[in-house]
């Protein structure tokens, strides 16, 4: 039987505010930091009653596919991003291997080719290299500085070669490598840019947010990032041809742009020749590429919609973090070396990272596990020099340079927290841990 409309809607008014209160006692609370005893991790999600509210809010529309919380978490972030448009993705991953796929799409005035070369740091994250062999495309690995952990400019540059025709690089723990600069190479040569942003939400180079000097930028959402979804990510872009090339493609290839549920907003459902198809084939299942089903869920768009409401607060406690984290070890820069950022960069950083300036990976795994004696976690500088990863050995590539400063961040760099979860303590922990190593 049909429940009286007002009285459904006081129901669903009570289950969000009983879930709101539950989050208010069960997500708030904090035990006292015990140094030693205290579990100090590397990541983590920040979320309460803003973000249980709403995704309850989604589960009682019953809709579960993308619906009116994916639509409006989208223009969210895009104006987050500072993008005209933004296309959400189940990963970051997903995100970037969608970028690089639309920048082989016929919709674009000159896509890429197989075989075409895309210029790539060493040091990286397996998902930012493995869209460009999953595209048929050619890596071409250039070093990064111990420092600002990222390329110089000036070594993109010199990576050019007659076969190049796009930039895909990372902003490595949210420090920014040099978008402007290498936006401007790019330009000059006719080459594809992507922003891998999925360690650098919020970050800013020069006034400019990242994400927003190429064609196109990536983000994940996967709980130890900026904000989170869960599981998720998405594509910004500015550019209609390389939006229209993006919508399709995350929607099984389709050619068809309506919203899931809605008909006809194309203005094309009936009408048209496409390809061999008899005229007048059904638009929604016409398809102009081979593409994916990268689509969320509503309810992530909806904790994904609230976590953009504590996004400031969050880039707050990643830079306070990082900063002291920083003035707490400038006295052992004669034994590592800390992060340098470039001149105009403001970092919302994903992690603090160093590296020993003596000694083998031995003694970074020493020191790994001396943090973690003492309850502290710490992750290594991602995939670090990714051809000497089992995965990529033996693929086509090539390399612009040497590549030593990647293979002494593989030997002798790892990152510590910064998420907004840790305090103040934890931090001065941290900092006195790695001191009391190093003095050993």
């Amino acid at each position: 039987m049909n429940i009286p409309r007002e009285e459904a809607e006081s129901l669903r008014a009570d289950a969000v505010s009983a879930v709101r209160r539950y989050a208010d006692l069960a997500l708030t609370a904090r035990s006292e930091f015990v140094p030693g005893e205290s579990h100090v991790p590397v990541s983590g999600k920040t979320i309460g009653a803003e973000e249980l509210g709403m995704l309850t809010e989604a589960v009682l529309d019953a809709w579960f596919t993308e619906g009116r919380f994916a639509g409006e978490f989208e223009r969210e972030l895009a104006a987050a991003t500072h993008r005209d448009r933004a296309f959400l993705a189940g990963s970051g991953s997903q995100a970037n291997l969608l970028a690089l796929s639309a920048a082989c799409s016929d919709k674009l005035d000159d896509p890429l080719r197989p075989g075409d070369e895309v210029i790539t740091p060493a040091l990286a994250f397996s998902t930012t290299v493995s869209p460009i062999y999953q595209t048929q495309l050619t890596p071409v690995y250039v070093d990064v500085e111990p420092d600002t952990a990222a390329p110089t400019a000036e070594a993109f540059a010199a990576a050019v070669g007659p076969r190049t025709r796009a930039v895909m690089a990372a902003h490595c723990l949210g420090n920014p490598f040099d978008a402007e600069a290498v936006a401007a190479m790019c330009a000059e040569n006719g080459l594809v840019l992507i922003e891998d942003c999925c360690d650098a939400l919020g970050t800013t180079l020069n006034g400019k947010a990242v994400g927003t000097f190429g064609d196109a930028g990536t983000y994940s959402f996967y709980p130890a990032h900026h904000i989170t979804t869960g599981e998720g990510g998405a594509v910004v872009t500015d550019d209609p041809a390389w939006a229209q090339a993006l919508g399709s493609l995350r929607m099984w290839g389709r050619d068809c742009w309506c919203p899931t549920g809605v008909n006809g907003a194309c203005g094309m459902r009936f009408d048209g020749q496409h390809g061999d198809l008899p005229a007048g084939y059904d638009h929604k299942y016409v398809f102009s590429h081979v593409g994916f089903n990268f689509k969320i869920t509503d309810m992530q768009a909806a904790l994904g919609l609230a976590q953009l409401q504590r996004l400031e607060w969050v880039h707050q406690r990643r830079r306070h973090n990082a900063a002291r984290l920083h003035e707490a070890l400038a006295d052992l820069d004669d034994v590592i070396i800390r992060p340098r950022t470039l001149p105009g960069a403001d970092p919302s950083w994903f992690g603090y990272y160093f590296t020993l300036r003596e000694g083998d990976a031995a003694r970074r795994t020493d020191l790994q596990r001396f943090l973690l004696e003492r309850k502290i976690d710490s992750r290594l500088l991602l995939g670090g020099n990714l051809l000497r990863q089992p995965a990529f050995r033996g693929l086509e590539h090539r390399v612009s340079g040497d590549l030593h400063g990647s293979d002494t961040m593989t030997e002798r760099s790892l990152w510590v927290g910064t998420y907004p979860g840790l305090t103040d303590a934890m931090v001065d922990w941290i900092a006195e841990t790695i001191h009391d190593f190093l003095a050993a």
